[in-house]
């Protein structure tokens, strides 16, 4: 038996299922580059609320984490004296623990809840005598061990003093 050369339809359709696993193969490249999302915090005053994904994440040294609580926030709430800030985070977070750090550095011990209550947060602005009262801050959710010794991420956001 004699073999008899592709025919032009054969040769098209060869092509066409090359180009086709060659695009499905790109899509699957780009799409294993994409970086996954980070776990969300959110800070809650009242009836408003503002959430952000991690200023840095995974493993971080603390020269690391002293630069990401550094980095310029995303998100901004205004704190008015006397109102409540609640502080939500994903249980990914909650199960390593966290702690807030203002204006980095670190403010309070860990949490390892998912959500937590600090009242009269507007304190936080507080002078000491004969200074102005602070017109912004930037309060960190830094993921953290309870020794303070391996972190995780560092999630920023502003605190913005409307009596100031």
């Amino acid at each position: 038996m004699t073999s008899q050369p592709l025919g032009g339809a054969a040769r098209r359709r060869g092509r066409r299922a090359a180009a086709t696993l060659g695009a499905v193969s790109a899509g699957l490249l780009v799409l294993s580059a994409c970086d996954q999302p980070t776990p969300i915090a959110t800070l809650t005053l009242g009836d408003e609320s503002v959430h952000t994904e991690a200023e840095c994440h995974d493993d971080l040294n603390q020269q690391r984490v002293q630069e990401c609580v550094k980095e310029k926030p995303s998100e901004t709430i205004e704190l008015p004296q006397g109102e409540i800030l609640r502080v939500g985070v994903d249980p990914e977070i909650a199960d390593t623990g966290w702690a807030l750090w203002i204006d980095g550095r670190p403010a309070t011990p860990q949490y390892k809840k998912t959500y937590f209550t600090f009242p009269n947060a507007g304190d936080l602005f507080s002078a000491q005598p004969g200074q102005a009262p602070q017109k912004s801050l930037t309060i960190s959710i830094v993921e953290q061990n309870k020794e303070g010794t391996e972190y995780k991420g560092v999630w920023n956001f502003t605190l913005e003093n409307p009596d100031a």
